[in-house]
């Protein structure tokens, strides 16, 4: 079992900056890839971001490229989502998932496909326009 706590979320003005943590517990943090995810009020949950267990593959969805960035503290079984040039459609819950991979890597759209074993319990990211 691993357990994910999400953390970093709040209320920001379009065009500004935020930075969400997710600390895993439970089990080894590098045999997971890593995901985040966001639902927005009245829609479905959609894939945002993924890393690899290494951290050397990472994969985004179209409408956060360029303005978010994923990463991960193997040491301190924490992923990150830095969250640049916000914008009112990044309102969402976010949640960050893993995927059990072990020491694999795949090529980067894989890892919007695979299925996510745990999941924590999401942070509010409010931006207002």
């Amino acid at each position: 079992q691993v357990q994910l706590v999400e953390s970093g979320g709040g209320l920001v003005q379009a065009g500004d900056s935020l930075r969400l943590s997710c600390a895993a517990s439970g089990h080894t943090f590098r045999n997971y890839a890593m995901g985040w995810f966001r639902q927005a009020p009245g829609k479905e949950r959609e894939f945002a971001a993924a890393i690899s267990w290494s951290g050397s593959i990472t994969y985004y969805a179209d409408p956060v490229k360029g303005r978010f960035t994923i990463s991960r503290d193997n040491a301190k079984n924490t992923v990150f989502l830095q969250m640049n040039s916000l914008k009112a459609e990044d309102t969402a819950v976010y949640y960050c998932a893993a995927a059990q991979t072990g020491m694999k890597s795949y090529i980067g759209e894989t890892y919007s496909k695979i299925t996510y074993d745990y999941w924590g319990q999401g942070t509010q990211v409010t931006v207002s326009s």
